[in-house]
């Protein structure tokens, strides 16, 4: 007896498939994104024991996990969050300045890290941690705080915390200086 998925065309088949990967991958992403943008104990401003700031901190993580999904639905829509190129394009460039520059680093390393921070929206803003709570919030594809990018820039590259080639080039120049590279880097930094 043949499953209906043996009696599929080859093509067929592999048009399924694909359809399934990209709908767990979009899945993931989003479990993933809100895992990561959700705060942890650790970012907690105030004891739960305050109510307030305890059912704010609770809607702000519904809210952020609410988003993620929007934006894995977004994604999965429109191919990306900002559209593959885009995002291919500005590591390929930092990279460029990156080597010119002598700053450790690899496609793999940025991309990586970026789809971490910013799932790859180089308008990215966190407004929930500590550094948005001390009134710097982290901005960008890799999440910078103005700060780290004034004193990590790269002459070359925009002044512009939120420039996508300028704040990777900046965030990787970091990394390096404190990990040796971005590559090294495998959760928030």
């Amino acid at each position: 007896m043949r499953t209906p998925a043996q009696s599929l065309t080859p093509a067929a088949r592999s048009a399924r498939i694909r359809r399934f990967s990209v709908s767990g991958l979009c899945a993931a992403g989003a479990a993933a994104a809100a895992l990561t943008l959700a705060p942890s104990p650790a970012h907690a401003v105030e004891p739960a024991s305050h109510g307030v700031a305890a059912s704010a901190a609770g809607a702000s993580a519904a809210g952020i996990s609410a988003s993620a999904h929007a934006m894995a639905e977004k994604a999965h829509k429109t191919g990306g969050s900002t559209g593959s190129g885009d995002l291919d394009r500005w590591i390929r460039k930092s990279l460029k300045i990156m080597k010119a520059e002598g700053i450790p680093g690899t496609y793999e390393g940025l991309h990586r890290n970026i789809m971490r921070e910013s799932g790859g929206d180089p308008h990215a803003s966190n407004g929930w941690d500590v550094n948005a709570q001390n009134g710097t919030p982290s901005k960008g594809l890799l999440q910078v705080i103005q700060p780290t990018f004034d004193a990590y820039h790269v002459d070359g590259t925009a002044k512009s915390l939120t420039d996508p080639v300028a704040n990777i080039t900046a965030a990787a120049n970091y990394a390096a200086d404190r990990y040796g590279s971005i590559n090294n880097v495998d959760s928030a930094y």
